[in-house]
């Protein structure tokens, strides 16, 4: 009666998780749909920035980086969020420890937002103050393509993409619980630094889209998180990198198609 009991219970608990990262993530699809359509939806998208940009704006940028991640990247950890809850459940209050761990992550790739924005101001002000790259600005975006394809084949994704496939393993190796809320926190930021080196090439493609494009959003949510937890999943990485090789590829000969045929 006690085994079958206790699986009631971290049946519940599981169930009670679900629940819980649903709704967030749900509110943060929510948020970013009604973002898009309201007037400020520019802070969504890196074309705003060639207007200026000043601190409220990069705040503002940020958020909506921070309501991109959730939306996208929180759904990719559930089978961590299920493994620390499995193993701190009897600990005084689970539910919080859960929360740092997700505070952690979300720390992580709010930072690299915060470095992909001044990046992207960086590369406007070079399309505007050389004339050949404003001429051909095509090339940013299919560069990106190019890097985000290349990068798909680095022997640094896969490592990173196998420590985010083997919540386990990367639990209990970041984990003594001695100092609970600390290490929950931490161990978000670290699984969100795995997370950045297997995925931040496919996010940076949302500049070459725009990151206001509700439906690449979605795409590229699914195929980061079939590369993380399906079972066949690694077997996407290198096929998704040869097709984004020859789209780059095709998109930089359409930058400079037009001016040979002129």
């Amino acid at each position: 009666m006690l085994s079958v009991h206790s699986g009631r219970v971290h049946g519940r608990d599981r169930a009670i998780l679900f629940a819980s990262l649903g709704a967030v993530v749900i509110a943060g699809w929510t948020a970013l749909v009604l973002w898009g359509a309201s007037p400020w939806s520019r802070y969504l998208s890196h074309q705003g920035l060639e207007q200026g940009a000043d601190a409220a704006d990069t705040i503002l940028f940020v958020a909506g980086w921070m309501l991109m991640t959730v939306a996208m990247m929180l759904p990719t950890t559930w089978p961590l969020l299920v493994t620390f809850q499995a193993l701190i459940r009897r600990r005084r209050r689970p539910g919080l420890l859960v929360g740092l761990l997700v505070a952690g992550y979300i720390v992580t790739w709010s930072t690299v937002g915060v470095l992909l924005h001044s990046g992207d101001r960086l590369v406007h002000e070079a399309v505007e103050s050389i004339g050949w790259l404003g001429a051909h600005a095509g090339l940013i975006s299919a560069g990106t393509v190019l890097v985000a394809g290349i990068y798909q084949f680095a022997p640094l994704k896969y490592r990173c993409l196998d420590e985010c496939r083997s919540p386990l393993g990367f639990v209990m190796n970041n984990w003594r619980g001695t100092s609970e809320r600390r290490e929950a926190f931490m161990l978000g930021v670290r699984h969100g630094l795995f997370c950045v080196g297997c995925c931040w090439s496919l996010m940076l493609l949302m500049f070459a889209v725009g990151v206001g494009s509700l439906a690449w959003m979605f795409a590229l949510g699914a195929i980061m998180a079939i590369e993380k937890n399906a079972p066949w999943g690694k077997g996407l990485s290198r096929p998704l990198g040869i097709v984004l090789i020859a789209a780059g590829s095709t998109l930089c000969l359409a930058v400079f198609l037009p001016a040979g045929t002129g």
